[in-house]
């Protein structure tokens, strides 16, 4: 992805520079990062890649001012639209006095709770529970002072330090609150500035490659730079091009069941993923290596539920989770005895399709096989004051046995 180490006039003192990050196809809307204490770091620089990803032209500058920064990155030509403000730390402090003065047409605030409510433009703010700097009655503060903002959205994270954002910071960061935190993130930005994707159509075109055309540099080619694909179960799949390169090669592509029947069941589709809930039939006519890795194949027809996770970065699939319920195949397979344990077979499957299919069963034998234990025979009270008599009876016969 294009970027580079440009120069920003400033209108009063000297000049600086800022890191510049371009979208895939060169232009769109405009993304202003305000850094915190460590500047436009390694970490900051990620950070403006990953949001000229989703396809803005982000600008990071090493500098307090701006405003200047926000009026050059304003007059670029790349920029189409208006252009937004996102600040960390002390930044935040920055974006969002830029943005009362109307530098920003939105703006995010990550672990700052000091907001001013005048500010015109939809704000969004990322909090830290564990943030020393920011008690719960200061947050109380915020959210009151900004009940009355046209579009303000504040997210509290539980568990978490300030700087929970900063993955160049490993003693806070912390890797899923900040993708969570990425994705209101997005979803609040795109509401705005844009851009929009047709992430259902794109999705469907990566699965078409993968499936119908079984082409892996097609498939690859729908996928970011440095992609990964886990499924979760066996935990098979890869991280970076060249790693899930040769699984969709070796063992994925080429290791699909010759008959199979896929009937969706729902999709929900958000700002940056696209979710397929789907029954699957499937016959197990050939080694599964991604699905049931060592088991020769047996002839037989599987039923299986699918999750999928599709996440995107833009108009690229940044990765893949993907959840199904292993025991059941097991149990298909006759691997696992269903009998003794709280799983099931193909009826797991089925019960996706037909909710008016048996519930409870597994609980329903549970305690069948409860009532059916022989019960312990309790001892009466009688006898539990007996038993220590007893016992102290045999310990002094045994005492005069030995002297004896």
């Amino acid at each position: 992805m294009p970027s580079r180490v440009i120069t920003i006039h400033a209108d009063t003192g000297p000049s600086f520079v800022g890191y510049l990050a371009l979208p895939r196809t060169g232009s769109g809307p405009g993304l202003l990062l305000a850094a915190g204490a460590g500047g436009v770091d390694v970490a900051m620089r990620t950070i403006a890649e990953r949001y000229a990803e989703e396809g803005y032209v982000t600008l990071a500058p090493d500098s307090d001012d701006i405003a200047a920064a926000a009026k050059t990155l304003r007059a670029r030509r790349e920029v189409e639209g208006g252009i937004g403000g996102v600040g960390f730390g002390r930044g935040s402090a920055l974006v969002c006095q830029a943005a009362t003065s109307g530098a920003f047409a939105v703006a995010i605030a990550y672990d700052a709770a000091d907001i001013d409510p005048a500010i015109p433009c939809p704000i969004q703010v990322h909090l830290a529970a564990n943030d020393k700097t920011t008690s719960p009655a200061t947050v109380e503060r915020l959210r009151s002072a900004l009940a009355g903002h046209a579009c303000a959205d504040i997210h509290v994270y539980p568990r978490v330090e300030r700087g929970f954002w900063n993955h160049g910071r490993p003693d806070v960061y912390d890797k899923p609150t900040a993708r969570f935190a990425d994705t209101r993130a997005i979803a609040f930005l795109r509401g705005v500035l844009g851009p929009t994707f047709d992430l259902a159509a794109l999705w469907d075109e990566h699965v078409r490659q993968e499936i119908v055309v079984k082409d892996v540099d097609a498939t690859m080619a729908t996928m970011v730079a440095e992609p990964y694909v886990n499924h979760v179960p066996t935990m098979t799949g890869g991280t970076g091009y060249r790693e899930l390169y040769r699984f969709y090669r070796d063992n994925f592509i080429s290791k699909r069941p010759g008959e199979r029947v896929a009937i969706p069941i729902s999709r929900t589709v958000g700002p940056d993923r696209v979710i397929d809930e789907i029954y699957v039939r499937l016959k197990h006519d050939i080694e599964i290596d991604w699905l049931l890795p060592g088991i020769a194949p047996t002839g037989k027809w599987l039923e299986a539920a699918f999750i999928v996770v599709a996440c995107f970065r833009g108009d690229k699939l940044y990765h893949e989770h993907i959840y199904w319920d292993q025991a059941s195949l097991l149990v298909q397979l006759g691997l696992i005895d269903a009998k003794r344990l709280p799983v099931g077979g193909a009826e797991v499957a089925r019960k996706l399709l037909d909710e008016s299919l048996p519930a409870n069963e597994l609980i329903v034998r549970a305690a069948k096989r409860r009532r059916a234990r022989p019960k312990r025979r309790r001892a009466s009270a009688a006898a539990k004051r007996r038993e220590p008599r007893a016992g102290a009876k045999r310990r002094r016969a045994g005492r005069a046995h030995r002297r004896v």
